[in-house]
């Protein structure tokens, strides 16, 4: 299979540039600890070979084994706070000597507080919560207590989605790296397109990007017992944000037809889009919200499903029962988190950082005829570099080029979908780093335009 065709949720780890990238690291205790890495792991796509070795972290900052740093602009999705935050971590060195683990059949206090929390935050009668040691856990919960409040098991999902990686979550999702090669999968699953205002199959721009809601009411109709929608709100790893109209139609069609509609927060919650949630910027209100990853402060797998007060009714039923489901650890480093972005005005700071980037961004895009594409919300942004269906394979070579020219200079991020370079920052970060950022964003789109 060529390198364009593998071209997909993020940046190819067996491509040409890859193994460029470890001529510039040549240093031989980093190549040893790598060398084991490949040794004791199981390999897998996507993270084998790795990128580097790392020793530290701190703020938007990682530093590898021989004192090189770099800022990162991808993280994981859990740094929205910034690495080793010292709010967080002193309370989470004060639980540590008081209750660091709780067995599942006792409850304690942190969990009960976040619980409450985060209902506090939902809006309507979203008020019942249940807590994961994952999101691909938060995902299977939601789609068991669906199955349970419906009566029907059948989900519509988008393609190329990533809902996580267990099996029950691979077949809801629709990319083909974790779905490949796996067999039979969790039957009743319909995936129909991404709303796209890009370049989409569907989109028009005399109607934005309504087909799409249509295409969901239409497969709903035709295919019977679905209980599901399951969606990410703005689709963080090539940042597609449906328009409002969208948003509206797909929450009436929903409604119409009796089917939940499961929005996956896990990647942009808490700030990441300038609201605590994605969905605040449409004023709709879902059925069930998947979180976590940065629910746990950057420190603490910590994940969650917040349902309506109706939906209770799966008693009967262990919707999860994981080992770490109440974590007192993983509670106190959410809450932290959600205290530290109160305490600052981290919402208002993101407001801002938007509209420079949106600024910057756009003049990147008027100097370089490379980038088709720019769009973003809050502190996440995406630079698609193709302009049409015939260039597509180019692009992935010149992302993957400023990718790697990027990372030489201290810049990392992901490259998503082979051609869309996918920015998202912690949101404590400054203007002065920002601006280093797309200095050395800039310098590297000059390398991939062929300009120096």
């Amino acid at each position: 299979m060529t390198e364009a065709h593998n071209r997909t949720e993020g940046d190819i780890n067996l491509s040409s540039e890859r193994q460029k990238w470890y001529a510039v690291i040549d240093d031989p205790e980093t190549v040893s600890y790598l060398h084991e890495d490949e040794e004791h792991f199981l390999h897998q796509a996507l993270s084998t070979p790795c990128l580097d070795v790392l020793a530290s972290c701190d703020g938007i900052y990682l530093t590898d084994i021989q004192g090189k740093t770099y800022m990162d602009f991808h993280g994981n999705n859990v740094h929205q706070l910034g690495y080793r935050n010292p709010y967080i971590i002193e309370k989470l060195k004060a639980q540590m000597d008081i209750l660091p683990f709780s067995p599942r059949r006792y409850t304690n206090v942190p969990a009960i507080e976040l619980a409450k929390k985060l209902g506090d935050l939902m809006p309507g009668n979203l008020k019942r919560v249940l807590f994961a040691p994952g999101g691909t856990s938060a995902i299977s919960m939601a789609l068991k207590l669906a199955r349970v409040v419906t009566g029907k098991h059948k989900v519509i999902s988008l393609w190329d989605s990533f809902h996580g990686a267990s099996l029950d979550a691979i077949s809801a999702g629709g990319e083909l790296d974790f779905r490949k090669d796996m067999g039979a999968l969790m039957p009743g699953v319909e995936r129909i397109p991404p709303p796209m205002t890009y370049r989409g199959p569907f989109f028009n721009a005399a109607e934005s990007d309504l087909p799409y809601a249509d295409y969901l009411e239409y497969v709903i109709e035709k295919e019977g017992d679905i209980g599901v929608f399951l969606i990410e709100t703005i689709r963080n790893t090539d940042v597609q944000i449906p328009s409002q109209a969208y948003w509206t139609k797909v929450r009436e069609i929903c409604t119409k037809h009796k089917v939940l509609l499961v929005l996956d927060e896990i990647p942009i919650a808490f700030g990441r889009t300038g609201k605590i949630f994605a969905f605040e910027h449409y004023g709709i209100e879902p059925d069930i919200v998947c979180l976590g990853k940065g629910l746990g402060g950057g420190v603490m797998p910590m994940a969650a499903i917040v349902a309506r007060e109706s939906h209770n009714i799966a008693q009967s039923v262990s919707l999860g029962h994981f080992t770490h489901e109440k974590s007192p650890l993983g509670s106190v480093a959410a809450l932290a988190m959600l205290e530290y972005i109160e305490q600052h005005n981290i919402l208002a700071k993101v407001h801002d950082d938007a509209l420079f980037m949106q600024n910057e961004l756009e003049k990147l895009k008027e100097k370089f005829a490379l980038i088709g594409d720019i769009r973003g919300i809050g502190l996440l942004w995406g630079i698609e570099l193709v302009t049409n269906r015939e260039t597509r394979e180019k692009a992935g070579r010149q992302a993957e080029v400023v990718m790697y020219e990027c990372l030489k200079n201290g810049l990392s991020f992901k490259v998503s979908q082979g051609n869309v370079i996918q920015l998202s920052p912690p949101l404590i970060i400054t203007r002065e780093q920002l601006t280093e950022a797309l200095r050395i964003l800039e310098n590297a789109l000059e390398k991939a335009s062929g300009l120096i």
